[in-house]
């Protein structure tokens, strides 16, 4: 089923972008709040059926052309090279995230990108409702964990509760490429 409600997520924003329409004028046309609508795009947040449908009524998107069609087959997913999903995220400047995965079962519930950290790059502290793993598959990274500034480099790994106030800077001269793991609660 998550699988489904991805699938819809992604043909929404592939939609809005084909038609050349910005989150703001969405927003205004539907009367559902752009961060609202962002959210829907990036897997974020599953969408009420009222809100679904204002937002396909808005993009002209009729129900029968939604791909309601699972990706999953048999024991195992294959993610090809390049074929994750960019999300734009409103407090993540300067970092871009790449979604590859959310789990398709019910009984567990991950998220997996890469997230490229630019040179210079800073997010302020935030929390989540998730633990998260992080590997760093290329630069250096600080990660602020409530009051602690922890180096991760090439190689290293982070595990935490997402809950404690947590950012990343990139003080460093090249960028930095994480793999994140979110584990729901």
């Amino acid at each position: 089923m998550d699988d489904i409600l991805i699938n819809i997520g992604r043909q929404l924003k592939l939609a809005r972008q084909k038609r050349d329409l910005t989150l703001q004028q969405v927003a205004k046309r539907t009367g559902v709040s752009a961060g609202l609508i962002s959210k829907i795009e990036n897997l974020r947040t599953t969408p009420s059926l009222p809100v679904l449908l204002k937002i396909m009524q808005t993009l002209s998107i009729d129900l029968s052309e939604l791909d309601l069609s699972s990706s999953v087959n048999g024991d195992y997913i294959v993610i090809k090279n390049g074929t994750g999903t960019k999300e734009d995220r409103e407090d993540s400047v300067n970092l871009e995230y790449t979604h590859l995965l959310s789990s398709p079962s019910s009984d567990s519930s991950i998220r997996v990108y890469i997230v490229s950290v630019s040179a210079g790059a800073y997010r302020k502290p935030i929390s989540t409702n998730a633990n998260e793993l992080i590997y760093v598959l290329g630069g250096k990274v600080n990660y602020l964990l409530k009051k602690d500034k922890v180096l991760l480099e090439k190689g290293d790994l982070l595990y935490f509760d997402g809950s404690i106030p947590h950012g990343v800077s990139n003080e460093f001269d090249e960028q930095a490429t994480m793999l994140k793991i979110y584990f729901l609660h």
